[in-house]
């Protein structure tokens, strides 16, 4: 973060689910810089102590637990919420089940793991909308932003589960702003590329981080700032006039067509070059 950033969300009170780590706690560092009063939450039993020491550098923090599987766990997040600071103005639906490889195609779906991802991803942003819009409603309004997935929107080998839910959170944005617009409440999503995290280096060997990098047009992994600045847009009010939106921040890999890369390739080869 630097010392101009916008103090675009100033006073605004701000949950981020999933937040100890990863794009969560960047976005909770951009939003307490900006002014926000942040909270941040993630599964019960994790320490969230070091996450809020790091964004109260940046700025006002509170943090707390969270299953967004569970109702009332949820619940208690937005009493928690309304007791610290009397209102909520936006809610980053950031916390998911994130794909695995046992998250595998149709014909070998184990059952538990579909429904367990759906608990979770589909289910939890659910909730958490259900039980934030309730609170924005008393105090005129709000923005929500959920977070989905490339993988949602076109197909791939596995992580079925995962992007089938993530579709299900591209339809729940469309249905909460269609229903609660005149209201004042919007509700967006952010559709993620390949972001450079803490579980991506854990989960994903070198080589098809470099193969995702290749189908970009800017051709680098996403940082989790990248992502922390949409949020940011998304949750004030230069945005005000925004809703029932699909973001693709993502390096352009879905603004292209399949064969670029290696249409790109072949022309390099004959010579041609683009923009020369």
């Amino acid at each position: 973060m630097t010392d101009n950033t916008l103090r675009d969300v100033e006073n605004k009170v701000i949950i981020i689910s999933g937040s100890q780590r990863g794009v969560g706690l960047a976005t909770a560092k951009r939003l307490a810089s900006g002014g926000a009063k942040v909270v941040i939450a993630d599964l019960p039993g994790l320490d969230m102590t070091d996450s809020a020491a790091q964004v109260a550098q940046y700025g006002e923090v509170a943090h707390s637990s969270v299953d967004i599987a569970d109702e009332n766990s949820v619940k208690a997040l937005m009493e928690f919420t309304l007791d610290t600071y009397g209102r909520i103005d936006a809610l980053d639906n950031n916390a998911a089940r994130q794909g695995i490889m046992e998250d595998a195609d149709v014909l070998n779906m184990d059952v538990d793991l579909w429904d367990s991802v759906f608990a979770v991803n589909a289910r939890g942003t659910m909730l958490m909308c259900k039980h934030a819009i309730a609170a924005m409603l008393k105090s005129g309004g709000g923005s929500i932003i959920n977070i989905s997935s490339g993988t949602a929107i076109a197909g791939h080998l596995y992580q079925t589960a995962y992007a089938c839910s993530k579709g299900a959170i591209n339809t729940l944005t469309k249905y909460v702003a269609t229903q609660y617009g005149e209201q004042g409440i919007r509700c967006n999503t952010i559709s993620l590329g390949l972001i450079k995290t803490e579980r991506l280096a854990e989960t994903m060997p070198l080589p098809m981080q470099e193969m995702f990098i290749n189908h970009k047009l800017i051709p680098r992994l996403g940082k989790p700032e990248d992502i922390a600045e949409m949020v940011a847009f998304l949750a004030s009010d230069r945005s005000v006039w925004i809703t029932g939106q699909t973001y693709c921040v993502d390096g352009g890999i879905q603004a292209k067509g399949s064969q670029v890369s290696d249409e790109r390739r072949m022309m390099r080869d004959m010579g041609v070059g683009i923009g020369s």
